[in-house]
């Protein structure tokens, strides 16, 4: 599904002098290299504050102990999204409260929202799934009328720019109250283990973070908060400060990767291929909307398990996300959920299917992989 080989073989020399200096000097930790990321990825996303942590999940999780959330808070997010979003409302004893998503752009539903508000309400988590913001507009107003915290999962879109409707322009995660994101390899900025960050614009809330990230402390073994140990190690920064400048380019090239699987895929009407915001496909010369972490279809009268043994009978790696929905797995079902309150969730688990997406992806790939889709459903 990625060319991590690939993409390092372009910044080999960047990468392997700077995690030589980090070995050479020692500076594992909160080293020199960590703090030069941090500050080159503030420039980039236009923001006050980015507190790097140890992965995308920690990241999550210390946004809401820095928020102040208390046991039993309800915080609403979509049940289309992996399950660390959900997971660490429940590791905090907070309440999830799961809503539908879009059928079109897979993202949270503004009207689901709306209707799942409480007075226990405090939070809301919009999930930027697959490479494109969420409805950060209605949701920025929604939490104001009722006096929410917004905490944008950015695992997904970094780099992706949301347009408001006044014509502003933000990065993904810099909207909201406080932002996570993963810098897990696989991710459009993506290191070489584990990774990840928050992002604020809140003086205060940077501050209080900061000692989270650090089992809270300011001063050494003066513990003033309850933290947790979450840093983020110097070669890993440094893998993502190699990277970071070339961010935009390798998000341009996911793009023209998916114009080209559009084009491919234009022809047959059971494949619905992804929609962005303002129907500008994401992928025109000048919009940076959708920065496709995934190339998600959703297939109609297909079979879409068949499909999926198909491609990977033939070497064509792709995936499933998502199989099942939040509300029904296991570890988070509750009586309080109505399957009439998901009907897009429960039809998306059946039809979509992402192909391989990167940014080292060659017509002749994205010729065999369309080729072979397109034979499959021409003859099933």
């Amino acid at each position: 599904m990625v060319d991590l080989k690939g993409q390092y073989a372009a910044i080999k020399n960047e990468v392997d002098s700077s995690i030589q200096e980090i070995i050479d000097n020692t500076s594992f930790v909160n080293g020199p290299k960590v703090h030069q990321f941090q500050k080159n990825l503030e420039n980039y996303l236009g923001v006050k504050h980015v507190i790097p942590c140890a992965n995308g999940t920690d990241a999550l999780q210390i946004a809401m102990m820095g928020l102040g959330l208390e046991q039993g808070d309800e915080v609403i997010t979509a049940d289309f999204t992996f399950a660390a979003t959900v997971e660490v409302i429940a590791l905090l004893k907070l309440t999830p409260v799961l809503v539908d998503v879009n059928p079109d752009d897979f993202n949270i539903s503004i009207d689901a929202i709306k209707k799942a508000i409480t007075p226990k309400t405090k939070a809301i988590v919009p999930v930027h799934l697959f490479g494109q913001c969420a409805n950060m507009d209605a949701i920025m107003q929604i939490a104001k009328e009722h006096n929410l915290y917004v905490i944008e999962d950015n695992a997904q879109a970094i780099g992706a720019t949301y347009t408001s409707t006044t014509g502003k322009k933000a990065k993904a995660g810099t909207i909201g109250h406080v932002a996570s994101t993963s810098f897990f390899p696989s991710k459009n900025l993506g290191c070489y283990g584990d990774g990840g960050a928050i992002f604020t614009n809140d003086d205060d809330l940077a501050h209080t973070i900061r000692g989270i990230v650090n089992h809270g402390m300011y001063e050494r073994y003066h513990h003033d908060v309850v933290g947790v140990n979450s840093r983020l190690d110097s070669i890993q920064a440094a893998v993502l400060d190699a990277k970071l400048p070339k961010l935009d380019s390798y998000n341009n090239a996911r793009r023209d990767a998916a114009r080209k699987y559009n084009a491919a895929f234009a022809d047959v009407p059971q494949i619905t291929t992804p929609k962005t915001v303002n129907n500008c496909e994401g992928i025109c010369d000048t919009c940076d909307c959708h920065v496709f972490h995934q190339y998600t279809l959703k297939v109609d009268n297909v079979d879409r398990d068949a499909l999926v043994k198909h491609l990977n009978a033939n070497n064509i790696p792709c995936g499933v996300y998502y199989p099942i929905p939040l509300h029904l797995q296991k570890a988070y079902k509750d009586e309080r959920y109505n399957e009439a309150d998901f009907p897009v969730t429960n039809q998306l688990v059946k039809q979509v299917i992402s192909l391989p997406m990167h940014t080292e992806l060659e017509d002749d790939q994205i010729h065999f992989i369309t080729t072979t889709v397109k034979d499959f459903i021409a003859n099933n």
